[in-house]
């Protein structure tokens, strides 16, 4: 059944990647990939790893409803999962059956390969943000727009540089996840982390698991120490936190007193209930409000990272709903993000016509720069920003109060290009770095 809210947060194919049928299918992957293991290391029959791989291949032939219902008596869903394999590939195939491990290694492993899934489609989007980013910055390298620091007005830069910013953001969000997704780890350790249910083929089981699914292995079990897990965590919390900043961006800028970008998207998008002359950024603003749920899951995941002994008492249960909403949140804050920048509409002409009314800052970094060679760069700059003061104060044009002066001149601005610095080579540089990159998520 579709909630009512998953049209705006399970955007994308990230939250397909971590539904409960995926969580099946994970854990049904770990336990047929577990009795090919323990057939590689001669534990048990080839014959009987392969009717466990076959049973686990059709979730259909199996009482999975029985799982559901038994899951809450055991703590979580493995040991009803067991008995059921058990009961579909019959009691002498039974003995391949979730060899030699315990319920957290099955967990903790499927919980590995739902991430990588996610991760695979949370980069995808990534990447797609990014080259609409690119798009952007190329297509706008020169064109001047106010800078803003700490929401007022400051100097002039160019929205090439802001798309560049943004792009850069984007393309490091998405090398984070993907050095994450490089060391995901298999969890084998059975029931206290020393293989002994093993038959001393434990370690390697553990190996040969982890190339069964294509995850790294490990020295030793990692039960309790849960750096993979907030090593996901702090990944896409970054991710989130950068997703969150360009889609602020794109709902200020796209704000009617300044008109500076509009979004794009099919008809009847950003409409209002109650004032039909109302266009909003939706797609800017679902990215942010996926992005926002982000920070509260990270911190319970972080603060489940204390666990007890061999085999934490509800810290590591907490994690399974956890790390699943925030691969689904971040997976489906991306998608926003994407369609909101695929769609985007500048307006260089609004943005070069706000520089122009606004170029007092300027003139108040010119006056500092004239006045420092006498009053030394601190007087100067005291004595520019009193003069902004007395502009302000007397209600006359920055320039007018400038002109007046028979300390210092002042060239006046009108006709001048804005300065915007070095602004076009970092946006080559930013292009050149993502290019070299490539569009591989």
């Amino acid at each position: 059944m579709t909630s009512l809210f998953d049209g705006t947060f399970a955007r994308g194919e990230a939250a397909a990647a971590v539904s409960d049928a995926a969580w099946f299918r994970a854990l049904l992957e770990v336990e047929a990939a577990v009795s090919r293991a323990a057939a590689t290391t001669g534990l048990v029959p080839t014959t009987a790893a392969d009717a466990v791989t076959a049973a686990c291949a059709d979730p259909a032939g199996l009482d999975l409803a029985t799982v559901v219902a038994r899951s809450a008596d055991a703590g979580n869903p493995v040991p009803p999962l067991v008995r059921v394999l058990q009961a579909a590939v019959g009691e002498r195939d039974a003995v391949a059956v979730h060899v030699g491990a315990t319920s957290q290694d099955v967990m903790d492993t499927a919980l590995m390969l739902l991430a990588r899934r996610a991760l695979a489609a949370i980069r995808t989007e990534l990447a797609a943000a990014a080259d609409a980013a690119a798009e952007l910055a190329r297509s706008h390298r020169n064109d001047v727009v106010m800078g803003r620091t700490l929401m007022q007005q400051a100097l002039p830069t160019t929205f090439g540089l802001t798309a560049a910013g943004w792009l850069t953001g984007l393309d490091g969000a998405r090398a984070r996840l993907h050095a994450v997704d490089e060391s995901l780890p298999v969890q084998y350790g059975g029931a206290v982390g020393t293989l002994a249910a093993s038959g001393g083929a434990g370690v390697a089981v553990r190996d040969a698991l982890a190339a069964e699914l294509g995850l790294a292995t490990t020295p030793v079990a990692w039960h309790t120490m849960r750096l993979p897990v907030a090593d996901l965590a702090g990944a896409l919390g970054a991710a989130a936190g950068v997703i969150a900043t360009v889609a602020l961006d794109i709902v200020l800028l796209a704000q009617t007193e300044v008109a500076e970008v509009a979004e794009g998207g099919p008809e009847g998008r950003g409409g209002s209930s109650a004032m039909p002359h109302k266009r909003n950024p939706v797609a800017a603003i679902s990215a942010r409000a996926c992005a926002r749920r982000a920070p509260g899951l990270v911190a319970t995941l972080m603060g489940a990272m204390e666990q007890e002994h061999e085999r934490a008492a509800g810290a590591w249960h907490s994690e399974w709903p956890t790390l699943t909403a925030l691969l689904s949140t971040v997976g489906s804050a991306a998608a926003w993000l994407t369609e909101s920048l695929s769609g985007l509409r500048p307006d260089p002409g609004r943005m070069a016509a706000t520089v122009q009314l606004s170029r007092d800052p300027e003139l108040a970094g010119a006056l500092a720069d004239a006045l420092a060679p006498t009053l030394g760069r601190s007087a100067a700059h005291d004595a520019a920003a009193d003069a902004v003061r007395d502009a302000a104060s007397t209600g006359r044009p920055l320039a007018e109060v400038l002109a007046a002066r028979t300390d210092v001149h002042v060239p006046p601005l009108a006709g001048t290009a804005p300065d915007v610095g070095e602004a076009g080579v970092q946006v080559d540089a930013a292009l050149a770095a993502h290019a070299a990159r490539g569009s591989t998520p």
